[in-house]
């Protein structure tokens, strides 16, 4: 294995971990020491990779970003219908949210709770741009083969959002009777009819 491989491989490591480390117990009250503790590294050797915190919440935000938009884009390529597609979208979401939780809560209770540890590092929404710009694919192709209505593109992502995102948060609330799978019908129907000609 190269050098470069295995420093990629330790990058996304630390990554993994802070992911999981800032999931769990916040943003604030996770440090580079415990970061390093969890990966049996010395704090000089993290900052090797990254040179401070807000850096590295910056990355986990794009590395997150980039997965979920990576599914979405398998999700954008097949030949299907938009109805059909929201039903995978809401799948891959809630599937992401019960298998690798600690993402979904990295960017419902991180980044969107924090602002301020991103405004240097993901200036507008650059960090997002994996998923953000997925989703905007998914739209548009929606509005051109005509079975949604041509809308502004926050307010429609704002609702797709809005759904995913709140039976996410009910979810790690424990607030649903019910397994978040069994809604996976439910919300496809909602948002499709808010979103349809």
């Amino acid at each position: 294995m190269k050098i470069t491989d295995k420093k990629a491989k330790k990058r996304e490591s630390i990554i993994q971990t802070a992911l999981q480390l800032f999931s769990a117990n916040g943003f604030h009250k996770t440090t580079i020491p415990d970061i390093a503790k969890k990966m049996h590294m010395s704090v000089g050797n993290i900052y090797n990779y990254f040179s401070s915190k807000d850096i590295l919440a910056g990355e986990i935000i794009k590395y997150t970003s980039n997965v979920l938009g990576g599914e979405i884009r398998k999700v954008n390529m097949l030949d299907i219908s938009s109805k059909a597609k929201i039903k995978k979208i809401v799948e891959v979401y809630f599937g992401m949210a019960q298998e690798r939780p600690e993402m979904i809560e990295y960017f419902l209770r991180v980044y969107l709770s924090h602002r301020e540890v991103f405004k240097n590092e993901c200036e507008e929404m650059v960090c997002v741009s994996g998923f953000i710009t997925e989703i905007m694919i998914f739209f548009n192709d929606g509005v051109e083969s005509g079975e949604f209505r041509n809308q502004d593109f926050f307010s429609a992502f704002g609702l797709f959002l809005g759904y995913l995102g709140g039976m996410v948060f009910l979810k790690g609330e424990g607030i649903l009777p019910k397994e978040i799978n069994e809604y996976i019908d439910d919300i496809s129907f909602n948002i499709y009819h808010a979103l349809k000609v």
